[in-house]
């Protein structure tokens, strides 16, 4: 996905994924900051913003996206260029980002992973996480890194230049006494979604019974890629492992049915790994959610300064798995086990077994022996954690392992120094093409559906009849069927086939069966509707039924279905 450079227009410039940005005598000013928008603004000919302002409607319920995403801008400014980021918001809104800001930057306050173990702090492996957050953290505070300007009387001063907010926040007046001029700039901040689709299937999707499709091979700093994130499809069903912004509008606009996916894998609250998630609880219907207490907890802290919605409807929205560490859990019929890797703030990792098969996610984190030792040396590492770390799984068939800038990533340097045989299993993600050695054998994440990993493996016993099974839970009229049901429901069921533009149901015949979509769409037409075009029709997809009226009113087929 190559993007073109944005150019700077007068009076202000208007972001292609959202945002405003208006050139002064203090730099650049950015009005707004939607996810991603720093891969707008990092290539300007004075790099990205050093100073933001945040709307007055800093959160889209509607798109469940945040336009005051600040994470990845303090990131870019401080650890890139060694300034600090300039924060022009309302008091209010100033004590909310302060939490949001504590919560991805420095972690949770309190962390206490007892319970999360499964024999406690005996357990093999056991961090002393705090040690390990302080230890990446530093001597940095917040201040550090951010300095608040807050709104007085509707305006702030930055040098020579006076922001005058409107008092509804329609719109904001940027006064520059050095070059003798004003502008006007919305108060209203949208969000433009930017996101390679890659090539879009011709049929609708059919999840395999093992597959993983890369969402995003990259991160939140290259221009050219999407940002990380990946979909494990698991028996037929798919698992989200950290889901990028807008995975929702990605999967329909390549013909993946959004009700495929069943799950989620929340690894940790970075703005480039949770961001999607918060964004996929807030759609229609609910989805399930593993992760640990500790990183759902943090997750709940920061969407809930972000949105102002209570704590309690936030969890509201999902169903939410905590899982311990040491034990095994079932997902779509795998079995997966989590760890904490190491990086700034709690990640996790896992691993999964399924038939012959194994696979096991780094997620973000530092992957270096060398390291570990001198943590250990220091009194951050644990003698157990120490050699839990050293001891990574290579052994796993398929293994995705992330890349990056130390401390906080594995160097690519270290993979590719690793035996010939284990570096042929890793799938490297988390890693701008340009970074990625050319004369290698790792092989780099390729985004899309085009491009998903199919390893070899066995099928399970009764794969058909857990696929038919998992189509009724998938409809409303069957969902809470007690399970002696099933046996009942298998012996009844017939899967019947067709090809594109086959006629399934002839309008005005009897009817003595309806269906249940386990794969692709069909196509209703001519139903007696007066509000509809004679011209227009209806689609169904995957766990969608169609048919049932003429069984329960007794009536022949009233449309034809394609």
């Amino acid at each position: 996905m190559a993007l073109s450079r944005v150019k700077l227009t007068e009076p202000y410039t208007r972001l292609p994924r959202g945002g405003y940005i208006a050139e002064t005598s203090v730099g650049y000013i950015q009005f707004g900051s939607p996810p991603e928008t720093i891969k707008d603004t990092m290539m300007l000919p004075r790099s990205a913003p050093q100073i933001y302002v945040v709307p007055n409607k800093s959160f889209h319920m509607e798109k469940g996206i945040s336009v005051a995403e600040l994470e990845f801008p303090i990131y870019y400014n401080h650890f890139l260029r060694q300034k600090k980021t300039y924060i022009v918001c309302t008091r209010e809104q100033r004590e909310h980002l302060k939490i949001v800001l504590k919560e991805a930057v420095f972690g949770p306050e309190r962390v206490d992973l007892r319970t999360e173990y499964i024999n406690g702090a005996e357990s093999f492996g056991f961090p002393d996480m705090l040690a390990e957050m302080v230890h990446f953290r530093g001597d940095r505070e917040l201040d550090d890194l951010v300095r608040f300007v807050v709104f007085h009387n509707d305006q702030v001063r930055l040098n020579n230049v006076i922001i005058h907010r409107d008092v509804n926040g329609n719109a904001y007046q940027v006064e520059d006494q050095d070059w003798e001029r004003n502008i006007e700039i919305p108060g209203e901040v949208g969000y433009n979604i930017i996101y390679d689709t890659g090539n879009r299937l011709p049929e609708p999707y059919d999840p395999p019974l093992l597959g993983i499709t890369c969402l995003g091979p990259s991160h939140g700093f290259d221009p050219e890629e999407n940002t990380s994130g990946f979909l494990i499809w698991i028996n037929h069903k798919g698992i989200m492992v950290d889901p990028p912004v807008n995975s929702t509008e990605w999967l329909r606009e390549s013909n993946v049915n959004p009700r495929l996916i069943n799950s989620i894998i929340l690894t940790h609250c970075h703005a480039d790994h949770d961001a999607g998630t918060f964004q996929k609880i807030l759609e229609e219907g609910k989805i399930t959610i593993y992760s640990t207490e500790t990183v759902l907890h943090s997750f709940i802290r920061k969407y809930h300064a972000l949105t102002q919605i209570p704590v309690k409807e936030l969890f509201g929205l999902f169903d939410f798995v905590p899982v311990t560490i040491g034990r095994s859990y079932i997902i779509n019929g795998a079995e997966f086990h989590f760890k904490y890797a190491l990086h700034s703030i709690p990640s996790l990792s896992f691993e999964f077994f399924y038939q012959d098969q194994s696979f096991i996610y780094s997620s973000d984190h530092l992957n270096d022996p060398e390291q570990y030792k001198l943590l250990k040396d220091k009194g951050v590492l644990t003698e157990s954690r120490y050699r839990d770390l050293c001891d990574f799984p290579w052994h796993h068939r398929v293994i995705y392992h992330e890349a990056g800038i130390p401390p906080l990533h594995t160097r690519v340097a270290y993979l590719g120094s690793l035996p010939e045989d284990i570096q042929r299993k890793i799938t490297v993600y988390h890693i701008a093409r340009k970074d990625m050695p050319e004369d290698t054998a790792l092989t780099l994440a390729r985004f899309g559906i085009d491009n998903t990993l199919y390893p070899p493996i066995t099928a399970p016993k009764h794969e058909s009849e857990v696929r038919l099974l998992d189509a009724l839970s998938n409809v409303d009229i069957f969902r809470d069927f007690p399970i002696h049901k099933a046996k009942e429901f298998l012996s009844i069921v017939n899967e019947e086939h067709f090809q594109r533009g086959d006629q399934i149901i002839s309008k005005s015949t009897p009817g003595d069966k309806f269906y249940i979509i386990l794969s692709g769409n069909v196509r209703v037409e001519g139903m007696d509707l007066d509000e509809e075009d004679e011209n227009q029709h209806k689609k169904y997809g995957t766990y969608e039924y169609f048919g049932e009226a003429s069984l329960i009113l007794d009536q022949p087929r009233s449309a034809d279905v394609y």
